[in-house]
């Protein structure tokens, strides 16, 4: 495979996407809510007389926000870079070039992996700073960084990501509309959605051996993923054989 040829299909989607601001703005909203609202949040509740104990287990939580969302913030670029591509019937050219394919698979995983990492890893450390200046007078040390996100960042939301990716991709694929494409490709964050509630409810913990486990998990996930992806992605049905 020729990461040239990969890269030059990614680079035609970026400029697609950034043309697309509902992609943009869906970014925005979901890190600033997270990166400034949930720290705001945890100002109040250090607030409170017991904020001292419950902090902690609700600060790791929060931090499992960046899991999600680099699961979700993929979906809309994932899912267009194929069904929209097929929409406007520019898919066909793409696949009569001789870039192989996996170089265009490979293209479209980066230029939905890139924006939506990026992004977390910016709203990451603004979630940090803002979360240790309001729960440092109540914690009286600094619970950012750690071993625990150190693990959702660099482990846990890069595998979500690549899951959701190649799920999309699969999905849309498949799809012959835009937005049923990205409605199913949602469907990717309910097992981590529901593992943030049970965190929540202190029913599991995020423990540094937990969140191995699940990255263990993810990456399983990952490889069977992408293997469906690889075989059903067939260039001459495509051509041949898509409306």
């Amino acid at each position: 495979m020729r990461l040239s040829k990969a890269w030059t299909v990614a680079s035609k989607d970026f400029k697609i996407f950034t043309k697309r601001k509902s992609i943009l703005y869906s970014i925005i909203y979901f890190e600033g809510i997270v990166s400034i609202g949930m720290p705001i949040l945890m100002r109040f509740i250090a607030s409170k007389p017991a904020g001292a104990t419950n902090l902690p287990t609700i600060m790791n939580a929060f931090s499992f926000l960046f899991v999600i969302g680099a699961a979700l913030l993929p979906v809309g670029i994932a899912s267009y870079s194929m069904v929209g591509e097929k929409v406007q019937k520019s898919l066909e050219p793409l696949l009569a070039t001789p870039t192989t394919d996996e170089e265009i698979l490979a293209g479209k995983s980066i230029s939905a992996f890139l924006p939506a990492v990026g992004a977390s890893y910016l709203g990451a450390v603004i979630f940090m700073v803002l979360a240790d200046l309001f729960t440092y007078s109540t914690l009286k040390y600094l619970y950012y960084p750690n071993w625990d996100i150190t693990i959702i960042l660099f482990l846990l939301a890069p595998l979500a990501c690549v899951l959701a990716v190649g799920y999309n991709i699969l999905i849309s694929s498949r799809a012959n509309d835009v937005r049923a494409a990205q409605q199913l490709g949602a469907l990717i964050i309910l097992p981590l959605g529901i593992v943030y509630l049970l965190s929540e409810l202190k029913v599991l913990d995020l423990t540094t051996t937990n969140l191995l486990i699940m990255a263990a998990v993810l990456l399983l996930v990952d490889g069977i993923i992408f293997y469906l992806v690889r075989a059903t992605f067939q260039r001459e049905e495509i051509l041949t054989k898509w409306k």
